[in-house]
């Protein structure tokens, strides 16, 4: 059963059990609604509500959200409760998020474990609250703090929720503590629907909506839960629900909500494959060679995670700055309160640096996250192969490089693994797991355990020149520069794809990692590049006129006094004295048509990836563009926004764009056969 009773003399318990997140499906809402009338039958003094397992309750069944309202729903349960002459008590472990906090303000008392979390996070599926949270909540905490609870989807700990009064106690044992709560004091408890709505307050929802409009911009369920709160201001509370309800519904059935229900999905299925059942290898001490900026973060990150952590670089000077850059990050995360003195001193303490590999002897993972140089990758795996156990798992973080070239640098290539990490390593959530010919179950078991280990999302790729995330980068850069030499600017571009809904532009994120690295990037394919296709070369005079980014003051733009960026007429030019030199004709491109341009460019190119194979899924493909390129959350991944484009419209339009150049603009046959079948691109894979 999902939900269970039993009762203690005049006391009853009600358990929600539906694992494993005790998600609020129809039988859980059918079973809480029982659950009330037994409790009035049997005339109890109060019932006690928690959720069996590590959760109260974790939000309503999103897989109900594609099917048509099922009673009994959810309002109506929430009605049942609160205005029920036996008073309820929530005893919250774990969390209660979305429809588990709503399921607990319509309690007459909440009572929080100190590990436990409180919140509705409906906005980041696209919704608002479906069952009174925009009613129950400004009631029970004011109104500035509902605004931001409910707008920005933000969960508050225990002692968060004690000081907001949005709970009554915190207590080791809530349920304990609810079976002693005084009964004349739950008596004089009024129940929340009774509670009077705050009073309106324009300035207070006026900076609710500026802060949701920049921390969530382009979305618009943010900015309807703020209009259904503040209506419900000023209306009686029932009629206030219907209206919560009513753009709950009509919410739930749009394109974002979709979306966003679909990355949600999955990023939950993100997983090991069913094929791999090999078991990972010991995790507690890890390697890492190389402590530059991505090799700290990576270091930080397994420290978090509580590894022992060994740092090995080349010399001394090497081991001084490694452990310096581990500092810088210990120091951030103290500043921005993310850990304590207690918490800053045992990750030092778990870490060492040095220069000798030997002090890695123990450890069953090693991460090089050296140069990225095949020779300098081979000389280290070279020296890892000898100084670690002979079952330790080998990865690379190369971003580009060959892994079957590196894993032919040791005797069991089964040991190597891609490990691809995304910068800020301690910060951002992606891992591509990346598979080499040679690569055993057992290195990919251990890729898969560690990004969980570490709260990241994996995913899997196979071998090619920029797996998965970066080879699709390589041709949106390369279809922004066509457009930049053809008729535009770089901030023309960025502008563009900031109002598709990136948090920035490819110009303005490429001053901010470097164009060094690009150029770098660039070297490497020269001898390999096709001869027939384009190949744009203002990237290559701004790195000769020594403009690097924001590191060096210039790059795209320039930022003068290290501060914010300003255009700069000298790149402008450089484009016009570019396209002269190539005797090309310059457009006069629309920030639409510069979007229809980029992101057809990066839908035919992760078509191509899926088609061969370098990508599982399409849905693995939505992953590393969401996770690891900023693309936005809210149109699903870059495959998915392409099915809503539908792939008999993208083909005839990349028909038109392969006039103008048949190298760049061939066209994945996945789509090809996609427009010819009527196939979603979501469920296409490669030609049998």
């Amino acid at each position: 059963m999902s939900v269970t009773t039993r009762s203690e003399a005049d006391v009853g318990y009600v358990e929600i059990d539906n694992p494993p997140v005790n998600a609020i499906g129809q039988s859980v809402r059918q079973g809480l609604l029982d659950a009330v009338r037994w409790a009035e039958k049997e005339k109890l003094t109060r019932v006690i509500l928690s959720g069996k397992g590590r959760a109260f309750a974790a939000g309503a069944d999103a897989r109900e959200f594609d099917l048509p309202p099922q009673e009994p729903h959810l309002p109506d349960v929430m009605n049942a409760i609160d205005e029920s002459f036996v008073p309820w008590i929530a005893a919250i472990d774990g969390v209660a998020l979305g429809g588990g906090a709503e399921i607990a303000m319509a309690c007459r008392m909440r009572i929080m474990s100190p590990r436990s979390q409180i919140g509705m996070p409906e906005v980041t599926l696209g919704v608002i609250p479906g069952a009174g949270g925009t009613q129950r909540l400004p009631r029970l905490v004011g109104l500035e703090k509902a605004l931001e609870m409910i707008s920005l989807g933000k969960p508050l700990g225990a002692k968060a929720a004690l000081a907001a009064k949005l709970v009554h106690a915190v207590e080791e044992d809530p349920l304990e503590e609810a079976y002693m709560v005084n009964t004349e004091e739950l008596g004089c408890i009024v129940p929340t629907w009774e509670l009077p709505a705050p009073q309106p307050d324009a300035a207070v929802i006026d900076t609710a909506r500026k802060t949701a409009a920049r921390k969530t911009p382009n979305q618009i369920a943010p900015q309807r839960a703020i209009d259904v709160v503040e209506a419900g201001l000023s209306v009686p509370f029932h009629e206030a629900l219907k209206a919560e309800r009513a753009t709950f519904l009509e919410l739930r059935k749009g394109d974002q909500a979709r979306a966003l229900r679909h990355i949600f999905f999955a990023e939950r299925g993100a997983k090991a494959p069913e094929s791999i059942t090999a078991e990972p290898v010991a995790l507690d001490h890890v390697a890492v060679v190389g402590g530059g900026t991505m090799g700290a973060g990576i270091a930080y990150a397994l420290l978090n995670a509580g590894m022992r952590v060994t740092l090995l670089e080349t010399d001394e000077d090497g081991v001084a700055r490694a452990t310096a850059n581990v500092e810088k990050v210990i120091a951030a995360s103290l500043k921005r309160k993310l850990i304590d003195e207690a918490g800053a001193e045992d990750r030092r303490e778990r870490l060492a640096a040095a220069t000798d590999y030997a002090q890695a002897s123990d450890a069953m993972l090693a991460i090089e996250a050296a140069f990225e140089s095949m020779e300098v990758k081979k000389d280290v795996f070279t020296k890892l192969d000898a100084a670690l156990p002979k079952g330790a798992i080998l990865a690379t973080n190369t971003s580009y490089l060959d892994i079957n070239e590196i894993a032919a640098t040791v005797p069991d290539p089964s040991r190597v693994v891609g490990l691809h990490f995304f910068a800020p390593a301690h910060i951002m959530k992606l891992l591509e797991i990346v598979r080499g010919d040679r690569t055993g179950d057992v290195a990919l078991a251990t890729g898969f355990a560690l990004a969980k280990k570490l709260r990241k999302v994996p995913v899997l790729a196979r071998v090619c020149d920029g797996f998965i995330g970066n080879r699709i980068l390589a041709r949106y850069r390369e279809a922004a520069d066509t457009v930049f030499m053809d008729g535009s600017t770089p901030w023309e571009v960025d502008a563009a794809m900031e109002e598709f809904g990136y948090a920035m532009g490819p110009y303005e994120a490429q001053d901010l990692s470097g164009l060094d690295i690009a150029h770098a990037n660039r070297r490497r394919q020269d001898a390999t590049r096709d001869p027939n296709r384009r190949y744009i070369p203002i990237a290559d005079r701004m790195v000769e006129l020594g403009k690097l980014g924001k590191k060096t003051g210039a790059g795209w733009y320039r930022y003068p006094g290290g501060g914010g960026k300003v255009e700069d007429p000298i790149v402008a030019d450089l484009a016009i004295e570019e396209s002269h030199l190539a005797k090309r004709d310059r457009t006069d491109y629309s920030a639409e048509e510069i979007r229809e341009r980029l992101v057809l460019a990066m839908i035919n190119e992760a078509a191509d990836i899926l088609d061969e194979g370098i990508a599982q899924t399409a849905r693995d493909i939505d992953l590393v563009t969401v996770f690891g390129y900023g693309f936005p959350r809210w149109r699903g991944g870059l495959m998915h926004h392409a099915d809503t484009i539908g792939a008999k419209a993208i083909v005839a339009r990349l028909e038109e764009l392969r006039k103008e150049d048949p190298v760049a603009w061939k066209i994945s046959p996945l789509l090809e056969r996609c427009a010819a079948s009527g196939q979603p691109i979501a469920e296409a894979g490669p030609a049998t």
